[in-house]
């Protein structure tokens, strides 16, 4: 389903990352794993069109080179809406809510380029019965949630989106271990419905043992990739990165 190739993403001549080359099959669950700085938000900003040489006037400007395709189509120069299009959608780090806006509001916002209103209202319903804390809230403004809470308003805006391709950034960010394990739980059950997912995550232990197979990212390089079997094999990576 995604296919990137030699990825090199440079911010003003320093070096984010360096002939990346990832893929996902349809229906997977793949995890970026690594250590903060490492490129993976790059990778996914990339991905989403947010970076790249089609970004004009905006502050986060990036040299890119490489190849990104998308079922066998060329996406490295869509603009960022024409790649929500195409069905990949981007689920950002630290939430970013509309803060000002309702719950309600914030799900519908993901809609913004839908037009089959029936199953707009078939898929808000899926959405609260993932989370139904979101609809006891729906009226609620969405900076008055605390931080789990936001994190399943952004991963439901998301489905919103009808993603074809749903890429996670640091889902458990700030996350207390308790509503950490949730949030992946419903990650889970979101991956069962048929959605394929690109998830970045600093907690490998967690995103191991959910996804079919990772790539350890680390210094703008792919370190290391395989299942967590294969990577359990592997003493270095398994001492610096997945901390056993």
């Amino acid at each position: 389903m995604l296919e990137v190739n030699d990825l090199t993403v440079q911010y003003d001549g320093a070096m984010a990352l360096n002939n990346v080359s990832i893929n996902v099959e349809k229906g997977e669950l793949v995890a970026v794993l690594g250590p903060n700085g490492a490129g993976k938000s790059t990778l996914l900003k990339t991905i989403s069109g947010i970076l790249g040489q089609f970004q004009r006037g905006r502050s986060e400007r990036a040299k890119v080179s490489g190849t990104i395709l998308f079922e066998k189509e060329m996406i490295n120069k869509l603009s960022p809406s024409n790649i929500v299009k195409k069905g990949i959608i981007h689920c950002p780090e630290r939430r970013r809510p509309f803060p000002e806006m309702s719950v309600l509001e914030n799900l519908m916002m993901g809609t913004y380029l839908r037009k089959d209103k029936d199953q707009i209202k078939q898929d808000l319903q899926r959405a609260y019965q993932l989370f139904p804390i979101l609809k006891e809230r729906k009226n609620q403004m969405a900076q008055t949630l605390s931080g789990g809470e936001q994190q399943m308003l952004a991963i439901a805006r998301s489905l919103m989106s009808k993603p074809k391709l749903l890429t996670i950034d640091e889902p458990s960010l700030g996350l207390a271990p308790l509503i950490k394990q949730k949030v992946f739980e419903s990650i889970r059950e979101v991956w069962s419905s048929g959605i394929t997912i690109l998830l970045v995550e600093q907690d490998a232990n967690i995103s191991l043992n959910l996804a079919n197979r990772a790539y350890v990212l680390t210094h703008g390089i792919i370190a290391a990739q395989g299942t967590r079997e294969e990577l359990m094999k592997k003493d270095d990576i398994r001492e610096m990165y997945i901390g056993i």
